[in-house]
């Protein structure tokens, strides 16, 4: 693991985010809370929460640290059809988030997909990525296009 125990503690923050793209038919028994297994995005909400709470039991060498708020957020994409995951990470702490955004990304496109997977077994989850963080040493940082 990479020291860090000379660096400040600070506040930091990190966004990801990412969609899983479905049939309409998926998408629309999501969107209606018809789901046979119950309510799809309130079960991936705490699922993206808890895998930001693992993420240094999953990655290897990723420091384990203290997150002062985590928000998982979707929205449904008609025209694709998907449902697009948004999580804001927050820590004080000498390392950031990123990992712990990221995870809850995926994490939380695992558990639709889970769910989902009878009735849709051709979800794909795509375009998961940092779309920006700041604080720490290295400052601010956005994803083009933001």
């Amino acid at each position: 693991m990479v020291d860090i125990g000379g660096k400040p503690v600070t506040r930091r923050v990190a966004v990801a985010d990412g969609r899983i793209c479905m049939h309409a038919e998926t998408l629309h028994s999501i969107q209606k809370g018809s789901h046979k297994k119950g309510d799809v995005l309130g079960i991936a909400r705490i699922a993206g929460i808890a895998g930001a709470k693992k993420t240094s039991d999953l990655v290897p060498l990723c420091h384990s640290i203290p997150l002062t708020s985590v928000q998982v957020e979707f929205a449904f994409e008609d025209t694709v059809p998907a449902v697009y995951c948004k999580a804001t990470v927050e820590t004080l702490g000498q390392t950031g988030a990123e990992m712990e955004a990221l995870t809850a990304v995926q994490i939380a496109l695992l558990t639709i997909y889970d769910m989902c997977k009878a009735k849709d077994r051709g979800m794909t989850m795509q375009a998961i990525g940092l779309v920006r963080k700041s604080g720490g040493k290295s400052g601010d940082w956005e994803r083009d296009g933001q």
